[in-house]
């Protein structure tokens, strides 16, 4: 008893310096253009901004699409087709410069300081794979990350993506206030399942099919989402779907923990064409 009545006052305690650093630092905050703003509004209203590589305009993104493409041809084939449940194939292209510009170009970094309301850390960016699949487990339930208390990741969808590709979903933040009725029913069925996640016909339910957000996009579709306070998943689908995830915290995240993923040895590593290509990945 006195041991969680200890983390309480532990949490509570941290829980207030955030707020209070947040407030500090919004006399710091940079200023953003008409349109980056629009993009802030939307974070701030439903957690999810969807756009595309064209529309935002970084001279970085040309060079960005081919070395993903170079890399996807790059990655060996995962020979899972005798699995039911097929993991996604992950490598982590952090260190490569033409991932790493893009990740860190300032008009982007100002939008997600802006949101976040801190000094952000850029943990990195993983090159994904995901494979058709029949039902619902691991990261296709409803979930929500982790890292922090405000998560941007961003998603870049590397082919067409439509229903049988399985689009990003998600229900908009608004649908779920923190301590509405329909944010306590359904983050208490994320706490019954030890955050490993929900699948459809728990949610159906709390939010109905209705008003759940589909992302399909062509490739180049960028989804800019806060993943802690929308609760998303990947959808079930029948053919492959490639796209780059980048990852932004606050720095220091809640929990530094499981951020290392995106520069550690957890996935391969995506190979550097020469030693001097390689970028050093402060958080």
């Amino acid at each position: 008893m006195f041991s969680a009545i200890k983390r309480q006052i532990s949490t509570l305690s941290s829980d207030f310096e955030y707020y209070v650093a947040r407030w500090k630092h919004s006399r710091n905050l940079p200023a953003l253009e008409g349109s980056d703003r629009n993009i802030l509004k939307a974070l701030k209203k439903d957690g999810v901004y969807v756009t595309t590589l064209a529309d935002l305009g970084f001279n970085s993104s040309s060079e960005l699409l081919k070395a993903a493409y170079h890399q996807l041809s790059q990655m060996e084939n995962p020979n899972n087709d005798h699995l039911e449940q097929k993991l996604p194939q992950i490598s982590t292209v952090t260190g490569l410069p033409e991932f790493y510009a893009w990740g860190m170009e300032k008009r982007l970094l100002n939008i997600i300081e802006n949101y976040i309301g801190l000094p952000v850390a850029f943990h990195g960016i993983h090159l994904r794979k995901d494979f058709p699949s029949k039902d619902q487990f691991g990261t296709l339930l409803w979930h929500s990350d982790a890292e922090d208390r405000r998560i941007i990741k961003i998603f870049i969808y590397l082919n067409d993506v439509e229903q049988k590709t399985g689009p990003f979903e998600y229900i908009p933040r608004s649908l779920t206030s923190l301590f509405s009725w329909n944010y306590v029913r359904l983050y208490y069925k994320l706490w019954k399942s030890g955050y490993m996640g929900i699948d459809d016909e728990e949610v159906k339910p709390v939010i109905p099919k209705t008003a759940w957000k589909s992302c399909p996009g062509p490739a180049g579709t960028v989804i800019i989402v806060d993943t802690k306070n929308a609760l998303h998943h990947g959808t079930v689908r029948t053919e492959e779907r490639s796209a780059l995830f980048f990852c932004y915290t606050a720095n220091p995240p809640e929990r530094p923990d499981l951020c290392t993923q995106y520069w550690d040895d957890t996935y391969p590593r995506a190979e550097l064409r020469s030693a001097s290509d390689a970028v050093k990945v402060s958080t």
